[in-house]
């Protein structure tokens, strides 16, 4: 299972509203030897996928909006709420034409791309007579009453889509999550089903010896605590813990140096504590559980530190959450291991809808081998047809054949349909060449022959 994280910003404002990049280092390195190595200036790394449906679209638009330098001013003074209320959407208007001209190409794209994916779903129930503009309307990131033009108002859409959409990340992956780890049960438990006794307690005897050894590890350290950021500061860093300088300790993770520590940037930092619940070579461990506890920590640490709920975490911010008691004496930190994710009626849930999905796919099985079998019949049919039609053909050919050979066919009492030439029926005149020497009937004059050597006057 992929799990998908937002963008890093690409500047401030922009970021806030859309949650975009410029630059994004994967979490699963540690940011901070990224760091000591170095970055190439103005060297565009490749940004991870919001998991937006719309994101390429999402992405070139922003890329468009860069390059007008009027646009571009206005996003660095811009605030959260200029953005949201659309007052920065306006600012569309002023930009210049070979910008508004791409942005309506993009979206003239955007939209051709969306009915392409209705018409295709149409297609697969063999629905016909498809409203296009009435079906667009589920699609909130652009004005499908425009389909031709990018106005302020698909701006606007965009905007509020994106954050709308992001927003909800968190809320959609803890479902799916959830989704992951029952399947996971259920599976196990219908592979129990297909042993014996004997090999059944084996097997359960296993599960429950690889629960204990991977609930066996050190103590995991409240995220976004003292005690987790100076273990970075020490291991990760390689400093002095007892020169811990929560400023230092900022800029020194703040990886792209644009004043903020956005998600992924927090999400590096938990990296050692994930090491030590976590290691791809046991068999115990599973990884797609090691990066939604990441993601658990840096959803949890964004809840206590990011006042203003912009996704960014400000220097500002950042030295207030050192000075709570949170941050000194934090509770314990519950891993995934030592949480219930699931109920029992919840799983029964999930297997009932899981069989309901199994009959119906047996169902549409059934109905293919039917469509199977009539379309075999059918083909059969054909090719004895063929076979027939092949067969009569054939005969015609050696007919016409023995024709142009000279050799008349023979009719139904092996009689021939052509004389042989100088045979004729009894009663018929012979027929006679032109300027033959046969004799006149009585009576005939001939005409003297013409000379044409001779000269009339």
């Amino acid at each position: 299972m992929k799990w998908l994280s937002v963008l890093p910003q690409q500047c401030l404002v922009l970021m806030t509203c859309l949650l975009m990049a410029l630059e994004a280092v994967p979490i699963d390195i540690d940011k901070t030897k990224v760091k000591a190595e170095g970055q190439v200036e103005g060297e565009k790394v490749e940004n991870p996928d919001t998991g937006l449906y719309y994101d390429e679209y999402l992405r070139q638009v922003i890329d468009v909006l860069e390059t007008d330098k009027h646009f571009r001013e206005k996003l660095q003074t811009a605030d959260i709420e200029e953005i949201k209320s659309g007052k920065l959407s306006r600012e569309l208007d002023l930009v210049s034409h070979h910008v508004r001209t791409r942005l309506d190409e993009l979206k003239r794209q955007e939209v051709a791309r969306l009915r392409m994916l209705i018409k295709a779903k149409m297609d697969s129930v063999q629905d016909t007579g498809i409203d296009h503009q009435a079906l667009l309307k589920q699609f909130e990131h652009l004005n499908h009453q425009n389909p031709d033009t990018f106005e302020p108002k698909d701006l606007d859409m965009l905007i509020k889509a994106a954050t709308s959409d992001l927003e909800n990340y968190d809320k959609t992956r803890h479902e799916e999550f959830k989704k992951y780890e029952m399947m996971k049960e259920h599976e196990r438990r219908e592979y129990l089903k297909t042993l014996d006794e004997e090999k059944r307690k084996k097997e359960e005897s296993k599960f429950e010896e690889m629960k204990k050894k991977h609930g066996d590890h050190p103590k995991v350290h409240h995220p976004g605590s003292k005690d987790q950021l100076k273990e970075v500061w020490e291991e990760a860093d390689g400093l002095d813990p007892n020169e811990f300088d929560p400023k230092t300790f900022f800029k020194l993770h703040d990886v792209n140096n644009d004043g903020f520590l956005d998600e992924q940037e927090l999400e590096a930092l938990f990296t050692k504590e994930l090491e030590k619940v976590y290691d791809p070579k046991n068999e115990e461990d599973d990884m797609v559980e090691m990066e939604e506890e990441r993601l658990r920590m840096r959803e949890h640490v964004m809840n206590e530190v990011d006042i203003n709920k912009d996704r960014l975490v400000t220097l500002e911010e950042f030295l207030r959450a050192t000075e709570k008691k949170e941050f000194l004496e934090p509770d314990s930190w519950e891993t995934l291991d030592q949480q219930q994710l699931f109920t029992e009626d919840e799983l029964k849930e999930f297997e009932n809808h899981i069989s309901q999905q199994e009959d119906e796919l047996r169902k549409k099985a059934e109905e293919l081998q039917k469509q199977k079998e009539e379309l075999q019949r059918q083909h059969e049919q054909l090719q004895a047809q063929k076979q027939e039609f092949q067969q009569v053909h054939v005969v015609k050919q050696m007919e016409q054949k023995k024709l142009q050979q000279g050799n008349a066919p023979a009719g139904p009492g092996g009689e021939l349909k052509i004389q042989p030439p100088g045979e004729h029926k009894a009663g018929d005149a012979p027929q006679q060449p032109a300027g033959g020497d046969q004799p006149l009937p009585p009576g005939h004059v001939q005409e003297p022959a013409v000379r044409t050597d001779q000269v009339h006057p």
